[in-house]
C-alpha cells in the first residue's frame, strides 16, 4: 500500500516538501494525504485537504509519515502528538532545541515503536559518504582535528520572515534562531558526522551580532571530542565574498576539503575539487525504511551530539555586539546587507589553526563560554555545571 504523507508547515520552506512530495507521488511512492499551515496555504504543485490544525489533521487523515516543517520550539510537541497517532516522522533540523527535548522524543519513540528521520539532508551527500570512506582507508594519514568555514550573506527581510526569526526565544521557549542553530546547521553536523563515534565533552562558543536580533549572526566555536580532537567553527552570516561552506579534515599526511552545499570533494593530491553530485533523499530514504528496513541515514538518535551543543546557545551570554566602523552596509531596506570587515579572512585564519578568533590576532574578538559535556549509559550526554578552564 502506498504511504500517506502529511506535511504540517506547507508554506515557506515547506514549499520546497511540497515539490519533492509532487514529485514522489508523480512516480508512485508515495501519496499526499494532507497540508497543514496556521496561514493560508500558498498555491503549489499539489492537491489535499488543508488544515490549520494539526491534531484535527491527525484525526482526519490518519497519515502513515508525517513531515514536520514547522518553527523549532514547536518541533517537540507536533513530533510527539503525530507519533502517538502512529506515524513516522521526518523533522526538520534542528530537531529539538535541548537535550531535555531529545530525550523526551527518544522516550516517545521506544513507547510507539515509531521512526523519526531528521532533515539534515547533506548527509545523505555521496560526497560525504566518499570523504568518510577515504579518511577510513588513510589518504590523511591520522585524523588531527577537522574545521569548517563558511560567509552567507543575509539581508533585513530575512530576519522578517517570521515572528522567531532572529529570536532566542518566543513565549518562553528557546527558538535560538542564529547562524549556528539554523542556517549553517549542517556545517557543523557534518563535521560530527565524520567524527562519528568520537562524542563531544567540550564547547567554547563566541557569538557575535551586527543587527537588532537576540542571537548570533557570527559565530566561532570549538568541540573537543573525547580523543582530545577539535572540531573548529567558523561562521557568519555578514560575510564579504561568499565561501559556500568547507569541511576541513587534518591529518598527518594532509587534509581533505569538502564543499558541503554543492557536494565537491578536494582529496590529498588533487588538484581542485571533484564534483561528486547525488544525495539521498531523506524522504524516500525513510519510506524505504518502512518497506524493508534499510537504515534511517539520519535517526534522531544520531542527532544527540549536535543536540548536546546546541543546547549550550541556551545558557550562553548574549552575542557580543559590533557596530561602527567595524561594519559596511549595502543597499537598502529590506534588501540591506551588512558586512563584517575583514571577516572572512579571520575565519579562515581560525580554522586553518583551529583557533578561536579571541585566540588570533582579532581586535573585536571577545573571550568563549566555556561548558564541559559528560556522558553516562543511564541519560546520555549532559552538560555539566562546571565550566571549561
Amino acid at each position: 500500500m502506498t504511504p500517506r504523507v502529511a506535511l504540517i508547515g506547507a508554506n515557506g520552506h515547506g514549499r520546497w516538501h511540497r515539490r519533492r512530495i509532487a514529485e514522489l507521488q508523480e512516480a508512485g511512492t508515495v501519496e499526499l494525504a494532507a497540508l497543514v499551515d496556521v496561514r493560508p496555504i500558498e498555491p503549489g504543485p499539489d492537491t489535499a485537504p488543508h488544515f490549520t490544525d494539526h491534531h484535527e489533521m491527525l484525526r482526519e487523515t490518519a497519515p502513515d509519515v508525517v513531515i514536520i516543517c514547522t518553527p523549532p520550539h514547536t518541533h517537540r510537541p507536533i513530533a510527539t502528538d503525530a507519533l502517538r497517532a502512529g506515524a513516522d516522522v521526518l523533522l526538520e533540523k534542528p530537531p529539538v532545541l535541548s537535550l531535555a527535548e531529545h530525550r523526551a522524543l527518544i522516550e516517545v519513540l521506544g513507547e510507539t515503536g515509531r521512526v523519526c528521520q531528521v532533515g539534515f539532508q547533506a548527509l545523505g551527500s555521496t560526497a560525504l559518504n566518499e570523504m568518510r570512506r577515504s579518511i577510513a582507508y588513510g589518504v590523511v594519514g591520522t585524523v588531527t582535528g577537522v574545521a569548517t568555514v563558511a560567509s552567507w550573506q543575509r539581508d533585513d527581510a530575512y530576519y522578517k520572515r517570521s515572528p522567531w526569526a532572529g529570536k532566542r526565544s518566543v513565549d518562553g521557549r528557546p527558538a535560538l534562531d542564529g547562524a549556528l542553530a539554523n542556517p549553517l546547521a549542517h556545517a557543523w553536523m557534518q563535521c560530527l558526522a565524520i567524527m562519528d563515534g568520537d562524542r563531544p565533552v567540550g564547547v567554547e562558543l563566541e557569538r557575535y551580532r551586527c543587527r537588532d536580533i537576540e542571537v548570533d549572526d557570527t559565530a566561532c566555536m570549538r568541540i573537543t571530542l573525547a580523543s582530545g580532537r577539535p572540531i573548529l567553527v567558523a561562521v557568519t552570516l555578514c560575510g564579504e565574498e561568499k565561501i559556500e561552506g568547507e569541511v576541513i579534515v587534518y591529518g598527518t599526511g594532509g587534509r581533505a576539503v569538502l564543499e558541503y552545499p554543492t557536494d565537491r570533494l578536494r582529496l590529498p593530491g588533487d588538484d581542485d575539487f571533484r564534483a561528486l553530485p547525488g544525495r539521498v533523499d531523506l524522504l524516500e530514504n525513510l519510506i524505504q525504511h518502512r518497506a524493508d528496513g534499510t537504515a534511517l541515514i539520519a535517526p534522531l538518535a544520531r542527532t544527540e551530539p549536535f543536540t548536546a551543543v546546541l543546547d549550550v546557545l541556551n545558557s550562553a551570554p548574549e552575542p557580543a555586539f559590533l557596530g561602527g566602523d567595524l561594519v559596511a552596509e549595502q543597499g537598502e531596506k529590506p534588501a540591506r546587507i551588512v558586512t563584517i570587515k575583514g571577516v572572512n579572512a579571520a575565519l579562515r585564519q581560525a580554522a586553518e589553526r583551529l583557533a578561536l578568533l579571541s585566540e588570533l590576532p582579532v581586535p573585536w574578538a571577545v573571550g568563549p563560554h566555556r561548558v564541559r559535556l559528560t556522558a553516562t549509559p543511564e541519560s546520555g550526554l549532559q552538560i555539566t555545571e562546571e565550566p571549561v578552564r
